[in-house]
């Protein structure tokens, strides 16, 4: 059973209490193998988010490339429509646990930080666990960063301008993609997103003993996750890559410029905190931001909150200065 009374937690937001009340008053969300077709399934028809897309001022094509053993991924190219010379590309990765998820998921919630500053947002189709456990998912990623920078002229992108994104377990692949691209002398970067990422397998911080059983993304769902992603190597001491779960790794220099953001209520609270540390330690420079109340994906879920408002204009300040947007 999950240890709810163990440990004292922050609060929540009051404006998220609503919300997840009403959560826990339909139960507890418990995650099953099965689960996982239909979690994948995008909400929508693809017509009808290229439609969404139009009446925004965007268009999106598809092109298919090699993933990891040359296996052939999808990556989604967003742009505005008409938009011409080379842009910086947001290598934009989806969240999921490693196993549910959809590329084309959710791409309206970079309308407001990401897309506004005239990016092209490149989205991966990675492989998913359990079915593709590591080293798939984030060789898929790297894969896909090497394709584009490899055919940035074709793509319209500026190749010195390539931010890498991600939330939740998206923010763990964006991570072990920066990671990778430094140690294969891949394609330099100019900046990570680590939006409440999903980054330490060792389940040993104080916040996921806080937010076991209780919120959105807890512990029980994060450890579903590692077990899919991992088997039987999930909190090993040996046997588990930096690049899979990069809150492993020792050695953070000579990576781009991160932002890191999380809340103050949510079980990744503290393997951010942490990694955001290690930056800085390593003489990398990154910004942090603990959203207090906050929970995993609240800004997302509740997006007219005020928090969540102040959380999205601080990414949206963050990716404009690295880019050199006035936006």
């Amino acid at each position: 059973m999950p240890d709810t009374t163990a440990l004292p937690r922050p609060p929540f937001d009051p404006e998220f209490a609503p919300f997840l009340e009403a959560m826990d008053a339909r139960g507890r969300f418990r995650l099953e193998t099965g689960m996982l077709p239909r979690m994948r399934q995008l909400e929508t028809t693809e017509a009808q988010l290229d439609e969404g897309l139009r009446a925004r001022g965007l268009e999106r094509r598809s092109i298919t490339v090699p993933g990891h053993l040359g296996d052939p991924i999808d990556l989604a190219v967003v742009q505005r429509i008409g938009r011409t010379g080379p842009a910086a590309c947001a290598y934009a990765i989806h969240g999921g646990g490693m196993m549910f998820g959809h590329h084309l998921g959710n791409l309206d919630s970079y309308d407001d930080w990401l897309l506004v500053h005239d990016v092209v947002l490149v989205s991966p189709d990675y492989r998913l666990a359990p079915e593709h456990p590591d080293p798939y998912p984030v060789e898929d990623c790297y894969a896909g960063l090497v394709w584009v920078a490899e055919h940035a002229d074709e793509l319209g992108v500026d190749p010195d301008r390539v931010v890498v994104v991600g939330q939740s377990a998206g923010g763990g692949l964006a991570a072990g993609t920066a990671l990778l691209a430094r140690d294969r002398r891949g394609p330099a970067l100019l900046g990570q997103v680590l939006v409440s990422p999903m980054l330490d397998d060792r389940d040993a911080t104080v916040s996921a003993r806080q937010f076991d059983g209780v919120g959105v993304a807890d512990r029980e769902m994060t450890r579903f996750g590692w077990d899919a992603y991992l088997g039987d190597r999930r909190g090993d001491d040996d046997g588990v890559s930096i690049y899979a779960a990069p809150g492993r790794a020792t050695d953070l220099t000579d990576l781009p410029p991160a932002y890191v953001d999380c809340g103050s209520t949510e079980v990744f609270r503290d393997e951010a905190v942490a990694y955001a540390g290690a930056l800085w330690a390593a003489g990398v420079q990154a910004e942090l931001h603990v959203w207090p109340g906050a929970f995993h994906g609240s800004a997302s879920m509740l997006p007219q909150a005020t928090l969540s408002r102040r959380a999205v204009a601080a990414l949206r300040d963050w990716t404009g200065r690295l880019l050199g947007s006035a936006a």
